[in-house]
């Protein structure tokens, strides 16, 4: 049995809470959160994220014990190096202006050690269009410059705050399938679940459209793993598009609708509310 984790207890822990993503991940969460922090239990054992990006649900919480995963080695390995060597991270991601010409110079550069690579890829982050990540066939970030309206990249407080969380004995980060860390919710654990979606095509073309980006084939293995850990007795928390399609994947789960301002459109006029929906499995 893991230790038990609340977020009032969180919140006495000596690290501050009050820290924030280091990257600008689409489909965060962050302004989310006050829609999903009252479906999550006060108190649970571990809190696990299979799709971890930003983090912002995990930065919220600050659990003690905790398994974050995801599928961008890069990213993982961002955060990884943030728990073992946050200023040396933030050294390197501030070490260049954000500008275009600094930005593709970064963008070209390859290798170096596990800080400068942190560095690189959280000034990348804040320099690309939308905050996405892409790379080619050859596997090289090839996400063109975003022109942002401000220079900040990154804030040496916060990088230190988000190492102390992560390198505690509780905290494991892993990057692969979403599969393997579902496949770890026990009895009493939280597992947040965040896979990649898009909101613009709810009503036309949705399974054509998101299947650029998570399949469908994905789409049904995922939910089949998120049922087996609410078999097991974990809480799981699902963020997904709110399609039919997709509530027909979870049967038996509540079904809240969130709402919030569409930001990925690059014209403002395309740019309104949108619907996405939080799927809650509980143990019977």
């Amino acid at each position: 049995m893991h230790a038990s984790n609340s977020r009032s207890l969180n919140s006495r822990s000596g690290v501050s809470t009050q820290v924030r993503p280091f990257v600008s991940w689409a489909g965060s969460k962050r302004r989310l959160l006050p829609q999903i922090l009252p479906h999550v239990p006060r108190q649970f054992n571990r809190y696990i994220e299979p799709f971890v990006g930003a983090g912002s649900l995990f930065l919220e919480l600050a659990p003690h014990v905790a398994l974050l995963n995801d599928a961008c080695i890069p990213l993982v390995q961002t955060w990884r190096t943030i728990g073992q060597n946050p200023v040396g991270v933030y050294k390197e991601a501030i070490r260049r202006p954000l500008e275009k010409t600094a930005y593709y110079a970064a963008r070209a550069e390859r290798g170096g050690s596990d800080f400068e690579q942190a560095g690189r890829f959280i000034y990348l982050n804040k320099g690309a269009f939308n905050g996405l990540y892409r790379v080619n066939l050859n596997g090289e970030f090839n996400v063109p410059w975003g022109a942002p309206r401000s220079g900040y990249i990154c804030d040496q407080e916060n990088l230190l705050g988000i190492g102390r969380l992560i390198s505690r004995p509780g905290v494991q980060i892993t990057s692969g399938d979403f599969s393997d860390s579902l496949s770890c919710a026990a009895s009493g654990d939280v597992v947040f679940v965040d896979p990649p979606y898009v909101t613009s095509h709810n009503n036309n073309g949705f399974i054509e459209y998101n299947e650029k980006i998570f399949s469908w084939e994905d789409q049904v293995r995922l939910s089949v793993a998120v049922r087996e850990a609410v078999d097991r007795g974990a809480i799981v928390l699902v963020t997904n598009a709110y399609h039919e399609q997709i509530i027909a994947l979870y049967p038996r789960f509540k079904q809240v609708i969130m709402e919030r301002a569409s930001t990925l459109a690059a014209a403002k006029e395309k740019r309104g509310r949108t619907s996405e929906l939080l799927l809650i499995g509980r143990p019977v």
